[in-house]
């Protein structure tokens, strides 16, 4: 992500300040709902997410907290909450005390690294996983299935990932490796940000390949197959690989 630009989204008095409504007729609200105070740390959130997400705001770029309320229209306090929440979602990267925080840095050369590890220990983690698979583990499997397919089709990318991740846990965990599937999930917090890019683009853009590997995987693990469950790992995981590396590379 190249260009350090300001996220063209601003909150509107309207949605910021309910009060000041009437006051600023001309303004072009982000959300054309009435919004009470408390949603507002969750709009400010969203948009500097999108924008960072889209690279709109590019890596390095400093998150002055003052800077962010003038930029979004509101005050301080929301601005806070909604940079402290980016920290939390791996967004955002806190400088030394007092600061403040900046845009994460998205690198092909980090996400190279991060999935060449996810490829050893998920392929290993579902061979092991795909023989030990009970009736109930499929049958969470399945519910896992359904919901992402659900969700991608409404568009909400975080909970698509979350039910992929679920679908995947539960063939992982039948291997009966704690350490392993603890380590595994360590990898998937450090990657969300980058899956969030490569699943909001390919919803975005009505591409399904990213959401054809799990019933496949879920078909071989009814299958108790072993060889397949490992190989459609290791496939989807080089798919997504190449799909963010083309993706970074291109902005």
């Amino acid at each position: 992500m190249t260009g350090k630009k300001q996220p063209a989204a601003r909150l509107s008095a309207a949605e910021t300040r309910p009060d000041m409504a009437e006051q600023n007729d001309n303004a072009v609200p982000l959300l054309r709902r009435t919004v009470t105070p408390t949603l507002v740390a969750d709009q400010v959130y969203d948009v500097l997410r999108n924008a960072i997400l889209t690279g709109e705001l590019a890596g390095g770029t400093p998150l002055r907290v003052r800077d962010v309320a003038e930029m979004v229209g509101t005050s301080v306090m929301p601005v806070r909450e909604a940079i402290r929440r980016l920290e939390e979602a791996g967004l955002a990267t806190r400088l030394a005390a007092h600061r403040g925080a900046v845009v994460r840095e998205f690198t092909v050369a980090e996400l190279i690294h991060i999935y060449a590890v996810r490829e050893i220990l998920e392929v290993e983690a579902a061979r092991r996983g795909a023989p030990n698979v009970d009736d109930e583990d499929i049958a969470r499997m399945e519910a896992a299935c359904a919901r992402m397919q659900k969700a991608v089709a409404e568009g909400r990318v975080w909970d698509a990932l979350d039910d992929d991740e679920d679908l995947l846990r539960t063939l992982y965990s039948a291997a009966g490796n704690p350490v392993l599937m603890d380590s595994i999930e360590n990898l998937w917090l450090q990657c969300r940000p980058y899956k969030v890019i490569g699943a909001t683009e390919a919803i975005a853009n009505n591409d399904g390949s990213l959401w054809t590997p799990q019933p496949a995987i879920l078909a071989a693990a009814k299958a108790r197959d072993t060889a397949a469950a490992a190989a459609l790992t290791e496939e989807s995981l080089a798919s997504a690989r190449r799909r963010l590396e083309k993706r970074l590379l291109s902005h």
